[in-house]
């Protein structure tokens, strides 16, 4: 006989990632944000919180090397990664200051800043959000529940209507896969390598 965590946990899951069936258009309205970034020789810094840091260097990754297709790097930079400059404000500012420290000697108004929290209310990422905003950069949000502060001043925002942690990264995970093929397929003419 299985556990009933098991039965449990994927309902949760479909659930979640049922929501993103209602946010097609949204999804469509970040990739051609994205695009038209790296069109105009923007980047885009990403950044979030344990769970959420991993999510940033992966989304990093597949723009910097390939998700599907052999083309040029696009520039895209995790903000989760330096730990010298991460402890540096961390010590000498405040944590909060960590990504937005960042953002501000980073960001440019062609950019795009990419926040990701579960509850949507991580201090850390909400300040570089902001500050990413104040410089005339684009911003979207990744989050969860009812999408806390985040949701409020992203221009865009992918709210997963989940309250456990795992069930929202989860649904953040297939939905940044999609950004990655969207983005791929409109800047790459060849056609998808087998990964």
């Amino acid at each position: 006989m299985t556990d009933p965590i098991i039965e449990k946990t994927l309902a949760d899951h479909a659930q979640a990632i049922q929501s993103l069936a209602g946010s097609l258009e949204l999804l469509q309205g970040m990739a051609d944000m994205l695009i038209d970034s790296l069109r105009s020789g923007g980047k885009v810094l990403i950044f979030g919180n344990g769970g959420s840091a991993a999510d940033a260097q992966h989304i990093a990754g597949e723009f910097l090397g390939r998700f599907r297709r052999e083309r040029p790097a696009f520039a895209a930079v995790a903000l989760s990664t330096d730990t010298s400059t991460i402890t540096a404000i961390g010590n000498d500012y405040a944590f909060d200051q960590i990504f937005a420290r960042q953002v501000q000697g980073l960001i440019r108004p062609e950019d795009v800043a990419w926040g990701l929290s579960t509850s949507g209310n991580s201090a850390d990422v909400v300040l570089a959000l902001e500050v990413a905003h104040d410089h005339g950069a684009k911003t979207l949000a990744f989050s969860g529940g009812d999408g806390g502060t985040m949701a409020k001043i992203a221009d865009l925002s992918l709210v997963i209507s989940a309250e456990q942690t795992a069930r929202i990264q989860e649904a953040h995970q297939l939905a940044y896969h999609i950004l990655c093929d969207l983005v791929e397929s409109a800047l790459v003419e060849t056609p998808p390598a087998q990964k």
